[in-house]
């Protein structure tokens, strides 16, 4: 069954929100498979990695992939659906964090194996559960100037996955590297390419899977992919509540994956923020702690059933751009997927049989696209009059850093090497930080017009008795602003609304809050308070 392109914008047209739009349940289940396929690579190689580390067998490995796919699923309904006070109720995936890898394989180094990991990433959850709330409320220190550094470096920091599947996925394997796999990758991308430019929304949308299908197909045809091995775990399999034995606990160990937790923290906090700006949606204090809090109840009964911290896939993201699918309930469908991959290992088979190459070819489309995301909320950025060059261009260094140069923090304490070596907590936190030196701490409120992009670069909004004076006396306009037809229009050519003292206050309160970015914000902040 099709879907015109009309129809998902009569279904949005019906909530005010872009994320609560509901598709056709068949139509939900096919995005929310690509979903599924855009992330699987990335939420097995956590227990791949971990096993091997821990010493297992293939079976004991295979319990652990599957226990991953079954809680990532459980995870994914939570923050996508929501109950209350659980779930930002976007379009988020979730699965094993990358964040605690080095973290986990430090403990394991230590000879208490598995129940020893799981015993600290449970009480380290149970900590950052009651600890998320406070942590929400530095939103009002992410403006555009920082989402937008953020969301690149999350982009460009995913893209040597990409590379790595598109080389054969496994540095090991003798064709790693091989001109086969590099071709194979380059077709997918063809492929996704050709596929998008066809003017039928659904094709369009589901270039990703569809691609990643053909490709597929051609490689089994050629003999270059392997479903032998489908049926090896059987077809039936509940994840075993601690399968490896009763958690233990350390109080090193805790302390450790608690650092993880933090980084954990502001990797899904940039996520919610990265999709939120990409669904044109507001985000919030509130929505961002219920997100964090989805995560930690996640991650703490995780352990239990034999898998690791929760977080967001920031490779969803990407997917979420690229195909304008803004719906929640898509990425819910995906989360039950998830749920039925783990019970059901030949289906999860199926899905780790698709070459590495395939998926490195759609990945270098989406993993980009993330980065585009990024680079369009920078454009909105004022960099006149202050130092956002700057806040920019050392942010995106640090983001990059550990990126290009992984060995880059091994000479420092590891708790500096567990927060710094992730790219994207780097550049949240130097970005964070630069924002808060630069456009906070010791600007005054008159200059914060001209300094801070927090305000100047985001939303405004002028009470109607103060229309007529600022017309009649130019100099009191901000800098950049401009009188044309009895309006007034800021440095980047937009008329700044004319609004009531009631709604300049709760303009004012929103910008205040971080719920107000954008002009397009604002505007949202002036409908929902109309007089």
């Amino acid at each position: 069954m099709s879907v015109s392109k009309q129809s998902p914008e009569k279904n949005r047209s019906d909530s005010a929100n872009p994320e609560d739009e509901r598709l056709p349940v068949g139509t939900s289940f096919a995005y929310g498979l690509q979903h599924v396929l855009t992330m699987y690579g990335g939420i097995i190689a956590v227990p791949l990695i971990i096993g091997k580390a821990a010493g297992l067998d293939g079976g004991g490995i295979s319990v652990l992939i599957a226990s991953c796919l079954f809680m990532g699923g459980l995870a994914t309904i939570l923050q996508s659906f929501g109950v209350p006070f659980f779930g930002s109720k976007l379009p988020l995936v979730q699965g094993v964090s990358f964040a605690g890898v080095a973290t986990m394989t430090s403990i394991l180094a230590g000879g208490d194996g598995l129940p020893e990991v799981f015993g600290a990433v449970l009480v380290a959850s149970v900590i950052g559960l009651i600890v998320a709330p406070a942590f929400a409320l530095i939103v009002k220190f992410f403006p555009p100037v920082v989402t937008g550094t953020v969301i690149t470096t999350i982009g460009l920091s995913l893209m040597p996955v990409a590379a790595g599947w598109a080389m054969g996925g496994n540095a090991e394997a003798p064709d790693y590297g091989s001109g086969r796999n590099i071709l194979i990758a380059v077709g997918t991308l063809a492929i996704v390419l050709i596929l998008s430019r066809i003017p039928v929304a659904m094709v369009s949308r589901l270039s990703i899977l569809l691609a990643i299908v053909v490709g597929t197909i051609i490689c089994l045809i050629f003999g270059w992919a392997d479903f032998s091995h489908v049926l090896d775990r059987g077809v039936f399999a509940f994840p075993e509540p601690f399968a490896f034995g009763m958690p233990t606990f350390s109080a090193a160990a805790i302390i450790s994956m608690f650092i993880v937790i933090i980084v954990t923290f502001a990797e899904t906090t940039a996520d919610i923020i990265a999709v939120g700006e990409i669904v044109r949606t507001k985000v919030d204090s509130k929505r961002i702690s219920n997100g964090l809090r989805a995560d930690m109840l996640s991650s703490a009964v995780s352990p239990i059933f034999n898998s690791f911290t929760q977080s967001a896939f920031a490779q969803n993201v990407g997917l979420v751009a690229i195909t304008g699918v803004k719906s929640r309930f898509v990425v819910t469908a995906g989360g039950v997927i998830l749920v039925i991959l783990g019970l059901l290992p030949v289906m999860g088979g199926v899905v780790a049989a698709i070459p590495s190459p395939v998926l490195g070819g759609a990945g270098i489309v989406l993993f980009g696209t993330v980065a585009a995301s990024g680079i369009r909320t920078l454009s909105k950025v004022e960099y006149e009059g202050n130092l956002n060059m700057i806040l920019v261009a050392v942010s995106l260094a640090f983001g990059i850093i550990p990126v290009v140069q992984p060995d880059f923090y091994n000479s420092f304490p590891s708790w500096v090497g567990i927060i710094l070596h992730s790219g994207i907590s780097s550049a949240t936190l130097m970005a964070v930080l630069l924002n808060l030196v630069f456009n906070h701490i010791g600007v005054k409120s008159k200059d914060r017009t001209d300094r801070s992009v927090f305000v100047a670069g985001t939303g405004r909004a002028i009470r109607r008795d103060e229309l007529d004076r600022l017309i009649n006396h130019e100099a009191l306009l901000a800098e950049g602003d401009t009188v044309k037809d009895g309006k007034i229009v800021d440095c980047n050519g937009e008329e700044i609304p004319v609004v009531s003292d009631h709604q300049h206050e709760k303009v004012v309160e929103a910008i205040n809050n971080g719920e107000a970015q954008t002009q397009d914000d604002v505007r949202r902040v002036i409908r929902e308070n109309e007089d």
